[in-house]
C-alpha cells in the first residue's frame, strides 16, 4: 500500500488549473494552424491566424488563453493501492482549485447557489469525477469548463429505433443551433450510451482526450471522421463568419446501455478546449 498525503493533490491540481488554462494542448494547437492554412478565404483566414496570435501571446505574456476560465471540473483515477493522508480528499482538491485560481490571477466564474447568484470567490467548488482503478499511482485531468460553448450543449434520450444517420443528423442540428456562439472552431465530445446522467459524463470525458486521437472502434472512428467532415461543410466557420473550419475535432465515447434506450450527448467545446493531466 502507497501513502499519499493529500497535499500533494492539493499542489498537483493548482497546478494544472493554472497550466490548462495558460497553454493550449500541442495537437489542438496543430489542428488551428491547420485550419488557418486550410482557409481560402480572407475573413475566416484572419480570423484563424488572430486565434493562433492570441494564443502565441497568451504564453509570452503568461495570461490565460481565454477570458473564461471555466468551471473546474477534475477527472481522478485513483488506484486502489493508494492509502490517502493527511486530511479530507474533497476538501484538498477545493484548496487547490482555490489556490490554482487566485495565485495564477484566472478568473473566478462559479456561484454558491445557481439562483441566488452570490460569488463563491475561489471558483469552488470543483465538479470531481472520481474512479478507482488498480495500482498505486493518481492520475489526474484538469479539464476548465467556460460557458460560451458548455451553454451550447444538449442531451437527447434517444429509441433504439434511431439509426446512426438520425444520431448524425441530430449532433448536426446541436451544431447549427449553436452557430458562432461557443467560438468556433469547436471541439465535440459525444457521449453515446449509458443512461441520463453517464452520457453527459462520456460527453465530456471525450472533450479530455487528445484530438490526435480517434475512437479506438474503427465504427466510431469512421462515425467521428464522417461528422467532422459534416459539420465544416455547414459554413459556420470560425466565431460563425463562415469557412471551412467549424470544428477541429469530434471525439466520441460510447458505452452499454438499456434495452428500451439510447442516450446521446453533444457537449461542446470552443478553440480552446482545455485539459491538463499529471499522474502522483
Amino acid at each position: 500500500m502507497r501513502t499519499v498525503d493529500v497535499k500533494e493533490i492539493e499542489e498537483a491540481v493548482a497546478s494544472l488549473f493554472i497550466k490548462a488554462n495558460k497553454e493550449m494542448p500541442c495537437d489542438l494547437l496543430s489542428c488551428v494552424q491547420c485550419g488557418e492554412k486550410n482557409e481560402t478565404e480572407e475573413l475566416p483566414k484572419k480570423i484563424m491566424g488572430a486565434l493562433l496570435e492570441n494564443a502565441d501571446t497568451a504564453k509570452e505574456l503568461d495570461i490565460p488563453i481565454c477570458q473564461d476560465t471555466g468551471m473546474a471540473v477534475l477527472f481522478v483515477e485513483l488506484g486502489q493501492e493508494v492509502q490517502l493522508v493527511g486530511g479530507d480528499f474533497e476538501a484538498a482538491v477545493n484548496r487547490g482549485v482555490a489556490k490554482g485560481y487566485t495565485e495564477g490571477l484566472l478568473r473566478k466564474s462559479v456561484v454558491s447557489d445557481p439562483l441566488r447568484r452570490v460569488n463563491t470567490n475561489d471558483n469552488t467548488p470543483a465538479v470531481i469525477h472520481l474512479r478507482i482503478v488498480p495500482g498505486d499511482k493518481i492520475k489526474l485531468t484538469a479539464a476548465p469548463k467556460g460557458f460560451g460553448s458548455e451553454n451550447m450543449s444538449q442531451l437527447k434520450m434517444m429509441t433504439p429505433s434511431v439509426s446512426k444517420e438520425d444520431i448524425m443528423d441530430w449532433i448536426l442540428q446541436v451544431v447549427k443551433d449553436a452557430g458562432g456562439n461557443p467560438c468556433p472552431p469547436m471541439v465535440l465530445g459525444i457521449g453515446i450510451g449509458g443512461d441520463f446522467e453517464s452520457c453527459a459524463y462520456l460527453a465530456k470525458k471525450a472533450l479530455c482526450r487528445a484530438v490526435s486521437k480517434r475512437n479506438e472502434d474503427p465504427f466510431y472512428a469512421e462515425m467521428e471522421a464522417e461528422l467532422l467532415k459534416r459539420v465544416n461543410e455547414t459554413n459556420i466557420g470560425p466565431q460563425g463568419f463562415g469557412g471551412k473550419t467549424t470544428a477541429l475535432a469530434v471525439n466520441i465515447e460510447a458505452a452499454p446501455t438499456h434495452i428500451a434506450g439510447l442516450p446521446v450527448a453533444v457537449n461542446v467545446g470552443c478553440h480552446v478546449t482545455r485539459h491538463a493531466s499529471c499522474v502522483l
